[in-house]
């Protein structure tokens, strides 16, 4: 093994010396720092060794060059500040920071932010692939990102050429049904999104359609299901609500689209005067942290689960060349709490 000469603070420690005290070669050093698979467990730990007690920082600069990649993944969603983005977003950077990753952020409010997104990542190679989330995509987008060459995985949003996470939004309407109905509801409001916005969201209508469905299984008439739909927001779901509350015959339970929906149903409630659970029973959909901290029933779907699927995906297809257009489907389940 040949000695490692000794080295003043300015004079940083390379690659290679890294491999001659380990006692491997340059190319077993860096399979080891690209976390290869290929590189018995004995090497690893005398590379691993050797880093330690050289104090090696490897440059990312050099590694991004090597691998012909910027080691940085783009994440795009509307709302940074919606805590359902913010749980995946938080399960996505865990992943990536295990994977080596660095994350580009960028907020979309319009269609045409996002084609901006879009031209600003592929002309700067700024990401290796985006993580697009609660953003569906036209056939245009989707053509877009075949021409820039840029690899995109959606979560909570659907596109048959790309893959995708989400949950069923029509079960999951279906299960906040059946538990209002199993309370003995039969007059039940609905708090959700406007069906046409500017980016088409579709899980509200899809939790609409499956209480509709459920309660018109269990004999019930299309009307006694009364929705009111609106703009995203706790400050918008407290006024649809109170117009729902204030009809001559309101109904005695809400479900919300969202936790935040549900969070300003119960605002709307409190002015009325209305107590939860005795004159009104609510349901959100999400199980953010504030869910449990109100006592709000909801369901829940894997929030930071589906994050870190969703890098899984991606990277799979940037660093395997997996392209296939996975439809992971995620288990949804019912929390119940005192609002029911």
């Amino acid at each position: 093994m040949e000695p490692v000469t000794s080295r003043g603070r300015s004079d940083a420690p390379t690659v290679r010396d890294v491999a001659r005290l380990a006692g491997v070669g340059v190319g077993t050093v860096s399979r080891v720092l690209n976390r290869s698979s290929y590189v018995s467990e004995q090497a690893c730990a005398r590379v691993h060794k050797a880093i330690e007690e050289l104090g090696y920082r490897r440059s990312e600069s050099a590694r991004s060059l090597s691998l012909g990649r910027s080691q940085a993944i783009g994440v795009v969603a509307p709302f940074f500040t919606s805590p359902s983005v913010i749980e995946r977003l938080r399960g996505a950077v865990e992943r990536l920071a295990v994977r080596g990753y660095d994350v580009v952020l960028f907020s979309v409010q319009t269609p045409e932010q996002r084609a901006e997104a879009f031209r600003d990542f592929a002309l700067h190679d700024r990401v290796d692939g985006l993580l697009l989330i609660s953003i569906p995509l036209s056939d245009g987008d989707v053509a877009a990102l075949e021409r820039h060459r840029l690899r995109a995985v959606l979560i909570d949003a659907r596109h048959p050429a790309l893959a995708h996470v989400v949950v069923d939004d029509v079960r999951g309407g279906e299960i906040a049904a059946e538990h209002l109905l199993a309370k003995g509801h039969r007059r039940i409001g609905f708090v959700g999104g406007a069906p046409v916005n500017a980016f088409e969201f579709t899980s509200s209508e899809g939790r609409l359609k499956g209480l509709r469905r459920t309660v018109a299984r269990a004999g019930i008439e299309r009307g006694n299901v009364i929705p009111q739909r609106g703009r995203y927001g706790h400050e918008e779901a407290s006024a649809l609500a109170t117009k729902l509350l204030n009809r001559d015959n309101p109904p005695t339970a809400v479900f919300a689209a969202s936790d935040i929906q549900a969070i300003g149903v119960l605002e709307a409630a409190s002015t009325l005067g209305l107590r939860v659970p005795d004159d009104l029973a609510l349901i959100g959909f999400d199980d953010i942290e504030m869910a449990a901290v109100i006592g709000l029933t909801t369901v829940r779907q894997p929030l930071f689960e589906s994050g870190a699927k969703g890098i899984d995906l991606l990277l799979g297809a940037i660093e395997g060349g997996d392209r296939r257009a996975v439809r992971e489907v995620q288990p949804l389940t019912l929390v119940e709490r005192r609002t029911t």
